[in-house]
């Protein structure tokens, strides 16, 4: 084949081809665009409607995916690919990738069990798989918390839709508890008087119910009462904290006190 039969044919596929080549890129170029504008368009809409911020990336991610595909879809039969041939093959590399992908299948469907069960939503502080942390985003594949000292945790959607999981912020009333220890031989009565009013005195401590002070434990080296106090959800850590500081500081002024561990140790002589 000499030069001018290469150049012939070079320039025959050129101007077969071409035309669908310029027009195949010009769709992507533009049908990505479009893409954005629509994916920007279905964000809006949603803020405006007021949609669960549980929802909005998942429903983002499942539109802008599907405009990809459309998107793929098109362009290739632009360049003149035969589709049925080429759906056939998307099936059939469909179904290897799934059998491949199983985990990644089983946290799409856990992601959308999580959103139409909603047992937890954006904002919640939930305890699931060993982490305790803010909800910061639910995904299609994968559920984003913040920890308290500001770490990003990230937990697939299938094991966290079908294992145990603690939802600290369903209740707007939480019950704090207390172990709080007196030595022996220390008046009991003042003991629960010196506790009682402590808890009185925190406003954030609900009336009803009422506190509950028990001694709960005749243990090792104390004597424990068992403290329950109701507070609102939000003022949980604070008055949990605050007891046990006003606790130590009031037991020492009332001359009560807060044991630590001790053995006594009896030694035999042998005669």
């Amino acid at each position: 084949m000499n030069t001018d039969e290469i150049i012939s044919q070079i320039t025959s596929m050129a101007v077969l081809y071409g035309p669908k080549l310029i027009g195949a890129i010009l769709v992507w170029i533009i049908g990505g665009w479009v893409i954005k504008v629509i994916s920007g368009v279905v964000q809006k809409t949603m803020n405006k409607a007021g949609t669960d911020p549980s929802l909005k990336p998942f429903l983002s991610g499942i539109v802008n995916g599907l405009l990809k595909v459309m998107l793929v879809i098109t362009v290739l039969g632009m360049l003149g690919i035969e589709m049925t041939s080429f759906i056939a093959i998307i099936g059939a590399a469909g179904l290897a990738i799934g059998m491949a992908m199983s985990g990644t299948l089983q946290n799409f469907a856990g992601g959308v069990m999580i959103l139409v069960f909603k047992p937890f939503k954006v904002g919640d502080v939930i305890d699931a798989q060993g982490y305790v942390g803010t909800v910061s985003q639910i995904q299609i594949f994968n559920t984003i918390l913040k920890t308290p000292d500001n770490k990003t945790i990230i937990i697939p959607n299938g094991g966290l839709s079908t294992s145990s999981m603690t939802n600290y912020s369903t209740e707007p009333k939480r019950r704090v508890d207390w172990t709080i220890g007196v030595a022996y031989g220390d008046d009991l009565d003042k003991a629960r008087e010196v506790i009682k009013r402590l808890c009185d005195a925190d406003e954030r401590i609900l009336k009803d119910p009422e506190v509950f002070i028990a001694v709960s434990a005749l243990a090792d080296s104390s004597v424990n009462f068992a403290v329950r106090a109701w507070v609102n959800a939000p003022d949980y850590w604070a008055v949990y904290f605050a007891m046990n500081e006003n606790v130590y500081k009031t037991f020492a002024t009332e001359g009560l006190n807060i044991p630590f561990p001790q053995m006594d140790v009896h030694l035999h002589k042998d005669t």
